[in-house]
Formats: structure tokens, C-alpha cells, sequence
């Protein structure tokens, strides 16, 4: 069975979508902690990310580098911090979150409630940056 993110980067459900390339995209998390919460995906289909191959790693990892510039330059924030977690989707995946204090990255804190606007605002903005 396809995990939910497979079926995002299939197109079977809707993403508001970050950036992409061949083999990696990256989305707006569809319950953010905070505005510009993204997730860096790689589009094979891989549980845990310590399984991905060696070069598959190294290239989710660059891709995630270049989504945390954009989001650095549309929430100037005193860091993107980065989770890997892997418990609630069973499929390889980064979060990037703009923070300002470490509670900003606590997974036990309320989600954002976004509107359709709010998040093609928020993609515009990190697409445009």
C-alpha cells in the first residue's frame, strides 16, 4: 500500500508544493507548527531514511539544503531546524521548520490552522524568495 506521501507525489492527493526535482519534493506541511513548515520527501518510497542508499541520502539532503535557503529568505527566523522523526508516515521525509526559540519545533504543540488562502500565500512566498 502507497504511503500518503507517494500518493501526493503521484498526484493522487493535493500538496501545496514547495519545489521538485526528478527524484525529490518538497511540500507545505498539512499540519504545521509553524508558517513555512515543509516537508522534503524523496520521491522512491522508502521507509526509514537510514535506508535510502548511500547517494539517494546525500541528494535528499542537498534538495532539503536548497528548500531551508528558500525558507531562511521568506521567514528571516534565527534558524530552520530540522527534524527527522519517521514515526507518523512511513515513508522517508525532513521537516524544516523556521524557529526562533526550540519550543517553536515541539511536535507536542498545537498545529496551525490554515486556510487554502493562507497556505498559497505561504507557497507563493517561499516559491518567489
Amino acid at each position: 500500500m502507497s504511503s500518503i506521501f507517494t500518493k501526493i507525489i503521484e498526484g493522487e492527493i493535493a500538496a501545496y508544493k514547495i519545489a521538485e526535482d526528478e527524484n525529490h519534493l518538497a511540500f507545505l506541511d498539512a499540519m504545521p507548527l509553524v508558517k513555512g513548515h515543509t516537508l522534503v520527501v524523496p520521491k522512491k518510497e522508502v521507509d526509514l531514511i537510514f535506508d535510502l542508499e548511500s547517494e539517494d541520502f546525500k541528494n535528499l539532503w542537498s534538495f532539503a539544503q536548497t528548500v531551508a535557503e528558500k525558507l531562511k529568505k521568506t521567514y528571516p527566523s534565527q534558524r530552520i531546524a530540522v527534524a527527522v522523526v519517521g514515526l507518523e508516515v512511513p515513508h522517508a521525509h525532513i521537516h524544516l521548520i523556521p524557529i526562533n526559540k526550540m519550543d517553536d519545533m515541539n511536535f507536542k504543540n498545537s498545529r496551525l490552522k490554515l486556510s487554502d488562502s493562507e497556505y498559497k500565500e505561504i507557497q507563493n512566498e517561499i516559491i518567489n524568495s
